[in-house]
């Protein structure tokens, strides 16, 4: 008896065995890395591929970039990480045919045990099955044209960044980096005229410091920043005036120029972003600003019909229609009169239609009852 229960032991524990190794399960880790190699992305690789307890045994890049802002230094170091990394890492260029490893990020295919592209291997799916040292099964019986599929004891996990890493990311490109820095300080200005803290400065500042971080992490040129404020603030004291006149050419000009030589490294701002950053800005600064300005600083402020009668100096030329200033505040003008009113000149009001005042000089004016 004790000889056939050990027997029996035996060939149970023989047994077992193959099945226990057909049973060990193999982790797959797939790693997104699009748009510009930055930091955020380079450290969540280098986690990936670190040797730690949870490490996958074979980590999967699925890459779509255009190149690289890291340093020199650390790029080398996370080519290093890749080159001793523990587990198999292999890189597929997808999707789609249009991806693509472009720039410094070529490196990390040297680094790599294997790479494919999508035009070779069209799914991220096919380039799984096909990596050495994974378990498949046959899923069909033609032994021509093998179909195959990953053993039940394969895990692929996708493995992404947190929501915060996410966010500073996609803010680490020229476009978004440029785009919020423009809005941070179009809405500063907005806040300074309408004399106030509010929503609108909360939101410049989110912006201003996303921005901020975006353009830490890309090749910036500082005198193309300080410039681009600049053409900000000639934007600005046209709308303190009310109307557009040289500042607002200068800033376009000075606006224009810094948009366009922001960033080094060839990095560019894409140009239907540029067209359409600029159109806005002079769309906002030119017809929205000055009447945010007359609207805060007059119609809360002052009875628009009391000021019929009111007297005023021309700021520019009224002919027909011009700029007047009427109570330290500055008012698009009309006059009906044939003889133009000149720049300087002395002015009564005489109607109001809208936010347009109707002016006539004071020479020669109707008085009125009041004054």
């Amino acid at each position: 008896m004790t000889v056939l229960v050990a027997a029996i032991a035996a060939l149970t524990v023989v047994a077992a065995a193959p099945a226990r190794a057909q049973e060990s399960r193999v982790d797959i880790t797939v790693v997104e890395i699009s748009g510009l190699l930055d930091r955020i992305q380079a450290e969540f690789l280098r986690e990936q591929v670190t040797d730690r307890d949870d490490a996958a045994d074979i980590v999967v890049v699925r890459l779509d970039s255009s190149g690289s802002v890291l340093s020199e230094g650390e790029l080398d170091r996370l080519i290093d990480d890749v080159r001793r990394a523990p587990m198999h890492v292999a890189v597929w260029i997808g999707p789609g045919r249009g991806a693509k490893a472009g720039g410094d990020t070529t490196q990390l295919l040297e680094a790599a045990d294997r790479v494919e592209r999508a035009a070779t291997v069209p799914t991220l799916g096919d380039f799984i099955v096909s990596l050495r040292g994974v378990p498949t099964e046959v899923t069909n019986e033609d032994p021509e044209t093998p179909r195959r599929q990953l053993a039940s004891n394969v895990r692929v996990s996708f493995a992404e960044p947190s929501f915060t890493e996410q966010l500073l990311h996609a803010v680490s490109t020229p476009g978004a980096a440029y785009l919020l820095v423009v809005i941070g300080l179009l809405l500063l200005v907005f806040e300074f005229f309408t004399g106030g803290v509010g929503v609108a400065g909360a939101v410049a500042a989110i912006s201003l410091a996303l921005g901020a971080y975006g353009l830490g992490a890309l090749p910036t040129r500082p005198l193309a920043l300080a410039v681009l404020a600049l053409g900000v603030f000639g934007f600005a004291v046209d709308v303190q005036v009310g109307v557009p006149r040289a500042w607002t050419a200068i800033g376009t000009v000075l606006f224009t120029l810094a948009s366009s030589f922001l960033f080094a490294g060839g990095l560019r701002v894409p140009l239907l972003v540029l067209v359409a950053v600029l159109a806005s800005v002079l769309l906002f600064m030119v017809a929205a600003m000055p009447a945010v300005v007359r609207t805060r600083f007059s119609t809360p402020t002052i009875g628009r019909q009391s000021m019929i009668g009111e007297l005023g100096t021309a700021a520019t030329d009224v002919a027909p229609d011009g700029l007047v200033t009427v109570r330290d505040a500055p008012w698009r003008a009309r006059t009906n009169r044939a003889t133009p009113i000149r720049a300087g000149d002395a002015v009564r009001v005489a109607a109001i239609d809208g936010l347009l005042l109707e002016v006539e000089p004071l020479e020669g004016a109707a008085r009125d009852a009041g004054h």
